[in-house]
């Protein structure tokens, strides 16, 4: 299973946080072996295909103190668990309309003492909840996330900071987000990470 060295793209972090994104690999080995929670051809990816790919947010974005983070579709908990690691000072909250994926979560939040995690198990068109930021990595075709997830998104501009919806995407955006153009942003996660994976990979966010 190829490892990752962390503190080569992210040597700001403490050596607290580097431990606990390294231990991610070991426990998610672990809950794969019991549950499906990472598809087995991707479990041999690990770092680089989940954690790796969570994290590219965090080169591309930060999230003021105290913001309250939704992540849509989490599965075992991706981009949230890794997120939560490197922003402990924001709240995320990890939705899942899978109860046994929101186990996974709660039970990794709770071994790595991450305490400003939220499990949710509930699908998103019945989250009532403000936030401002919403994420998503490939759940749905943007469009459809935007309007699934546009009810949920408080602003924080009066605090002069933008919130907005921020997803993880793969291949020929174009069309996708043709409607967005003027609005939108997107960076190539391959200008910054250099593995193969990553080629196709962006990052995109619309401020709202």
């Amino acid at each position: 299973m190829p490892e990752i060295n962390i503190l080569r793209y992210f040597p700001e972090i403490s050596a607290e946080q580097a431990e606990k994104i390294n231990s991610l690999n070991e426990i998610y080995s672990a809950w794969n072996s019991k549950i499906n929670v990472i598809s087995r051809k991707d479990i041999d990816n690990f770092m680089i295909h989940h954690v790796l790919h969570s994290l590219a947010i965090a080169k591309f974005f930060s999230f003021p103190s105290g913001s309250k983070i939704l992540d849509v579709g989490t599965g075992g908990g991706f981009p949230g668990i890794p997120l939560s690691i490197l922003f402990p000072d924001s709240e995320f909250s990890l939705l899942d309309s899978i109860g046994k994926k929101i186990k996974v979560v709660a039970s990794v939040a709770g071994e790595l003492g991450l305490k400003n995690v939220i499990p949710l198990n509930k699908r998103v068109e019945d989250e009532k909840g403000s936030y401002n930021f919403i994420t998503g990595r490939a759940v749905a075709e943007f469009n459809s996330f935007v309007r699934l997830t546009l009810k949920n998104v408080k602003s924080l501009k009066n605090n002069n900071n933008e919130s907005g919806i921020i997803c993880l995407k793969g291949g020929d955006l174009e069309k996708e987000l043709e409607m967005y153009r003027s609005r939108i942003r997107v960076w190539n996660i391959s200008d910054l990470f250099e593995e193969p994976f990553f080629e196709t990979k962006k990052v995109v966010y619309l401020p709202i």
